[in-house]
């Protein structure tokens, strides 16, 4: 890590979650060592005063987590750079949401991004349309740290001559705030005026700047918020948060943290109602304070996640990857809380069903930016064999159909949509047994095409 020029500070924060790998820590989250977390004030329940929004926003940073690849998806550049409203990508609604949230409200609101080393070039040459978004001393961008990846046999650093790049991998979300600290932002940003982050996915284009969310999050005077939302059954492998019975603190348990035996309680979204969006807020003072105090690196849950060396191939060697989740500090700052959001705050892209959805009239971007649901969102299942890559997806969908008729969409088999398809009620598309054509203007219902 020394040699590739990975920071000091990135340096310790992985030794020190190195050790605990290597004393058999797993970070696991079980059961019996939590309680429900149940009570949580929900904006739409908030008073407050518009011009207390203003002057929050005023002294508020966006940041963007953007060093997601989308190899799930066969992509190798920036997720962002994924085609989601026409013609325009995530990060270009992204900066136009910014730049409408400083029109209607003087703010000067800049825009920073968490690049990874493999996302970085893409990323800033598609910014360059915006040059209105720099603000004066301030980067637009800031370098996520990377980490060996680990032999799963020995935890000694892979080697993989075939692409010496699939030797490292990003260093996990919950490293925002030892790249933010090293590489010098944390402190551009407090010197520039800089009070308050609001830091999201860059694949979520819900977490648009928000003034009341600003305001309540001041008014609080607390160091660390999370937005959280209500679990609903597409949310029960996810992570959520609970209650740490010997301390009374909440902690975020992660997929990854979850025992197996404690899989069917954990996903009881009854028992534990709430998840973390990953849209969080930070009081900058009190993160600078945090991180001097802790030598730059906060003291996060070890995640473990097992993978192989090439994403794309199964049968590669088996390694580790060492990562913490940035929504897991919500148990490091004493006072930190939580507000309940709708799931207009939340619209995260992690597969082509996601896309779809996002791509169609289900959702109106208004003049704000802000995407507005018209309808509740269908659920959407596309058979993976021909749809899993955005590739193959945008070839069997060149034109989106429309879903606002529709309450879910299953689609077996290899078909590819003309134009003017309207999907209605509960549709299903069943494998013909060859490539098949759903025509231009026909509707798809429950009994396939009409």
């Amino acid at each position: 890590m020394h040699d590739a020029g990975v920071p000091p500070t990135a340096v310790e924060a992985f030794t020190r979650l190195y050790g605990l790998l290597e004393s058999g820590e797993t970070g696991i989250v079980a059961e019996r060592d939590v309680t429900p977390l149940t009570q949580v004030p929900h904006l739409a329940d908030l008073d407050v005063d518009e011009e207390a929004g203003r002057r929050a926003l005023a002294v508020t940073a966006v940041i963007k987590l953007n060093g997601g690849l989308g190899t799930s998806m066969g992509m190798d550049r920036a997720k962002s750079l994924l085609r989601v409203r026409g013609e325009r990508t995530f990060l270009a609604v992204i900066a136009e949401q910014v730049l409408a949230a400083r029109a209607s409200t003087g703010a000067r609101l800049p825009l920073v991004l968490m690049n990874s080393f493999r996302t970085r070039d893409d990323s800033l040459a598609a910014l360059a349309a915006y040059p209105d978004l720099r603000v004066d001393g301030l980067p637009l961008d800031f370098l996520q740290n990377r980490e060996p990846k680990l032999r799963a046999d020995d935890l000694t650093p892979v080697e993989w001559p075939v692409d010496r790049d699939l030797e490292w991998c990003p260093a996990g979300h919950g490293d925002l705030y030892v790249a933010l600290y090293a590489s010098g932002t944390l402190t551009a940003l407090l010197d520039a005026g800089f009070r308050y982050a609001t830091v999201a996915n860059s694949d979520n284009l819900g977490a648009a700047p928000d003034a009341r969310i600003a305001a309540w999050f001041a008014g609080t005077r607390a160091p660390f918020a999370a937005e959280v939302a209500r679990r609903t059954r597409a949310d029960r492998k996810g992570g959520h948060l609970v209650v740490r019975a010997c301390d009374g603190r909440i902690v975020l348990r992660e997929t990854a943290q979850t025992l197996p035996v404690d899989a069917e309680a954990a996903a009881d979204i009854h028992t534990h109602p709430y998840f973390n969006t990953n849209n969080l807020w930070l009081d900058l003072r009190a993160l600078a304070a945090e991180l001097e105090r802790s030598g730059g690196v906060l003291h996060l849950p070890l995640i473990r996640n097992d993978k192989t060396v090439d994403p794309t191939d199964p049968t590669s060697t088996p390694v580790v990857q060492i990562e913490s989740a940035m929504g897991a500090a919500i148990e490091v700052f004493d006072g930190a809380v939580m507000l309940e959001v709708d799931r207009s705050r939340f619209l995260p892209v992690k597969t082509t069903n996601d896309l779809l959805v996002l791509r169609s009239d289900v959702y109106r971007l208004t003049g704000d930016q802000r995407l507005v649901g018209m309808v509740d969102a269908p659920y959407v299942d596309l058979d993976p064999a021909h749809f899993k890559t955005i590739a193959a997806f945008d070839d069997r969908l060149p034109v989106t159909p429309s879903l606002v008729g529709a309450t879910s969409l299953r689609v077996q088999g290899d078909w590819t949509f003309g134009r003017d398809v309207a999907v209605v009620g509960d549709a299903v598309l069943i494998d013909p047994g060859t490539p098949s054509v759903v025509p231009d203007g026909v509707q798809v219902g429950p009994a396939g095409i009409a």
